[in-house]
């Protein structure tokens, strides 16, 4: 009996993994460096990593949208340009922004596929001081 009932939770918590993972990708394309720096004239650049992240060394022409505030700002972007998100490779804030994005009526998404630690275009740098 308890066997059968931690299967099927199991069994379940597989498939909200699943849909998830798919609604993801539906609603955002997912590109490397090259498509990404093509992309980056016409888009707007948002880096979702941390704010200290971000101060120490990000894209150029990035704007930071935190995970926190993120809904909040919303606003500040355009539905009519494309939105390109990034922040590190392991992406734990991603798909909460795309799914976000999406039901706020975004639809041109597009997402760094290996994220900020294999970015090898221009970043800007904080200066260190001596």
């Amino acid at each position: 009996m308890i066997t059968a009932l931690v299967w099927l939770i199991l069994l379940g918590f597989i498939a909200w993994l699943l849909w998830n993972y798919f609604r993801v990708r539906q609603a955002a394309q997912f590109v490397d460096n090259d498509t990404f720096k093509t992309l980056m004239p016409k888009g707007q650049l948002i880096d979702l990593r941390d704010g200290e992240s971000f101060r120490r060394k990000h894209i150029l022409g990035a704007r930071n949208f935190q995970a926190a505030q993120f809904k909040d700002s919303l606003s500040a972007l355009r539905k009519d340009k494309p939105v390109l998100l990034y922040e590190n490779a392991r992406g734990a804030n991603t798909a909460r922004s795309i799914l976000t994005l999406k039901k706020a009526g975004f639809t041109d998404i597009y997402v760094l596929k290996d994220g900020f630690d294999y970015w090898d275009g221009k970043v800007k740098e904080a200066k260190i001081k001596s």
